[in-house]
């Protein structure tokens, strides 16, 4: 493949998301983001949770769930991410999603393996597909950006 050579790619959704609530076990996440400590030995594990809206000529309404985060003691962060998609006519996508956010805080770039999953037939097409996201997330101000693609 050439190094001009793209993929097609079809964005199926942008996200806007604030984080609503941080569950700590021990460890500070502002403390450790912003360097003020360093990550333990063991790593550290955080509860975000978040909500917003799910804009997109496919996919459109709302998106709430949680990311079961860990900071490695490398100072990676992985993600574990388990949320809903409520569409605007109704109908809910389950959303797995894992992945990494790396650079330098307060804003981290965010990169992400998608599973979109439902039973409702109008929303049947999301779930053989493969989804890549990729965004930021503002630490200062507890918002995320990330845009879905479907290759």
């Amino acid at each position: 493949m050439s190094d001009q050579a793209q993929l097609p790619v079809d964005q199926l959704y942008e996200l806007t998301l604030q984080v609503t609530r941080v569950v700590e076990y021990g460890a500070s996440l502002e403390a450790l983001t912003s360097g003020q400590a360093a990550p333990p030995a063991e790593g550290a594990r955080f509860d975000v949770y978040f909500e917003g809206p799910v804009t997109g000529t496919k996919i459109s309404g709302s998106l709430t769930g949680v990311d079961y985060l860990y900071l490695r003691a490398d100072g990676r962060l992985e993600l574990h991410v388990h949320a809903e998609i409520t569409t605007d006519d109704g109908q809910r996508i389950a959303v797995a999603a894992d992945g990494v956010a790396m650079g330098d805080a307060p804003v981290l770039q965010i990169r992400e393996n998608v599973t979109l999953t439902t039973c409702h037939p109008e929303y049947s097409w999301v779930n053989p597909i493969q989804v890549w996201a990729r965004g930021t997330v503002d630490l200062a101000k507890g918002e995320i950006r990330l845009a879905g693609y479907a290759a």
